[in-house]
């Protein structure tokens, strides 16, 4: 199936790109999510009358993402967490809590934006964490995971 990109999409190309997908990811996917359309004539005359337009909200969602990027650099967020005398969690520090922890801290990022390459968090420790903010703009932040009683105690 051929596709119009409307956005740019990571791995697959930029606004305007003719790409070919298969059927199931461009139609349960990348068409109901406005992120391409069908490569028919209609279509590609329509985007061309809206390029201009589709190519600013681009660049203005980039300059946004690129804000936020700066606001969030060098952040850091500690999530208490119950652990064992070993440092092992009983459980596991996920993207959700990660997202809740920097709203928490002032910092809006969503569930979604939180990258964990490696799974969950599972140990005491200070990680790197990847925020996904925009196709061109990642940012990391620092999360500390320490055990429940320790935080008390400092």
């Amino acid at each position: 199936m051929e596709v119009i990109l409307l956005e740019k999409i990571h791995r697959l190309g930029a606004l305007g790109d003719r790409v070919s997908v298969r059927p199931g990811y461009g139609r349960n996917y990348l068409i109901p999510q406005r992120k391409a359309v069908p490569a028919t004539p209609d279509n590609v005359a329509r985007f061309e009358e809206q390029r201009a337009e589709l190519e600013r909200a681009q660049a203005d969602a980039f300059e946004a993402a690129t804000a936020r990027a700066e606001s969030l650099k060098e952040s850091r967020v500690t999530i208490k967490a119950k652990a064992g005398s070993e440092g092992k969690l009983f459980g596991s520090v996920g993207t959700g809590d990660i997202a809740d922890a920097l709203s928490a801290a002032g910092i809006a990022v969503e569930k979604r934006e939180v990258r964990l390459p490696h799974g969950s968090l599972r140990e005491v420790g200070e990680f790197q964490v990847e925020i996904h903010l925009h196709a061109d703009v990642d940012v990391e932040v620092t999360v500390e995971v320490a055990p429940e009683d320790a935080i008390g105690a400092a």
